[in-house]
């Protein structure tokens, strides 16, 4: 080999060397952190957390990139829980599932991941964790806004003294302003009756749930006052749906949670509710953003939205969420989905 062919051999290695060093953007690794799934794997909400577990598992199936971590439902177990997951890399927190385990497991993270908890307290906040489950606020508000769009003016909340229902009196009776509706709130006791016809107003919102939202449905039926009620009332019992007939609920759409369910039942068997979904939810969400190599805070908030079997969501600053929710009427063969509500 002559010297200028050497020169040219060196050249052509020298230049080969240094494209093959530089990485196109589209090549980049993806961060595989993985993710920390903090669920009541022990203790009595085991089923319910095993469950979770299970649902979360169907949306990220690698192993590699998501461990659980157990709770036992308490708030020294969760900040136990958060602190391994710290040690383990995680880039995230999907969990716990209580109020008083999420604000545990934030305060053991202290801002150094994101901690997206499924409870929907929204005491948690303040603790740094994003409240993820349905909110009484986000069912009262889309249920609210889609009455006022069919033109009704005057609501009363009957409450019935627990917590889902004192918060969603309370949500309604804060809106009433933005919706420009009169709105009241009275707290019911068992075996109360209802305002006499001459003081009904155009709607009765019944946020709670069971046999006291089923009462009050029957004793509104003829008096052309419309029923309002929340996810809490979703019953699919014949009975029920009798006395729900021509309700106005918020929930979940139907259809994109019934094939979440088909899915849970094909491969893992059993019933899911919506607490499961959630988890699925969460798995989804974290899947998204590692695939966008954006698994962070940042990311998280800087998403419009990521679509949701239980609503489509976006995350706010402050750990709250807005959250689409369909608008049902129920009838004697189910619930019809009538319209949306974005962003409630």
């Amino acid at each position: 080999m002559n010297r200028r062919d050497a020169l040219k051999l060196l050249r052509s290695g020298l230049y080969v060397s240094a494209a093959s060093s530089v990485v196109p953007s589209w090549a980049a690794k993806k961060n595989t952190r993985p993710v920390a799934l903090l669920l009541p794997l022990t203790g009595e909400r085991a089923a319910l957390g095993l469950s979770m577990q299970r649902a979360a598992m169907l949306a990220e199936t690698d192993v590699k990139l998501m461990f659980a971590l157990d709770t036992a439902g308490t708030a020294t177990g969760a900040t136990a829980a958060a602190t391994t997951a710290m040690k383990r890399g995680a880039a995230m927190i999907l969990g716990p599932l209580t109020s008083w385990e999420a604000s545990a497991a934030a305060a053991a993270v202290a801002g150094r991941v994101p901690v997206i908890a499924f409870t929907n307290a929204a005491a948690a906040q303040a603790s740094g964790a994003y409240v993820f489950g349905l909110t009484p606020v986000q069912t009262t508000t889309a249920v609210l806004r889609y009455a006022r769009s069919r033109g009704v003016r005057t609501v009363t909340v009957v409450g019935d003294g627990t917590a889902w229902s004192n918060a969603a009196a309370e949500a309604a009776v804060n809106a009433q302003g933005e919706l420009g509706m009169d709105i009241r709130a009275i707290a019911v006791a068992a075996g109360r009756p209802l305002p006499a016809a001459g003081d009904a107003p155009d709607a009765v919102l019944l946020p709670g749930s069971g046999d006291a939202v089923l009462s009050a449905a029957r004793a509104l039926k003829d008096s052309g006052v419309q029923l309002l009620g929340t996810v809490q009332a979703l019953d699919n019992r014949p009975s029920a749906l009798a006395a729900l007939d021509g309700a106005w609920l918020a929930a979940p759409d139907p259809g994109a949670f019934g094939g979440f369910s088909a899915e849970y039942q094909s491969r893992i068997g059993g019933a899911p509710g919506a607490i499961t979904a959630l988890a699925y939810d969460a798995a989804r969400i974290a899947r998204t953003l590692r695939d966008g190599d954006r698994l962070s805070r940042e990311g998280l908030l800087a998403t419009e939205s990521f679509p949701c079997v239980t609503g489509a969501v976006r995350f706010r600053a402050d750990g709250s969420c807005t959250r689409d929710l369909a608008i049902l009427v129920a009838g004697s063969d189910g619930y019809r989905s009538v319209a949306s509500s974005l962003g409630a």
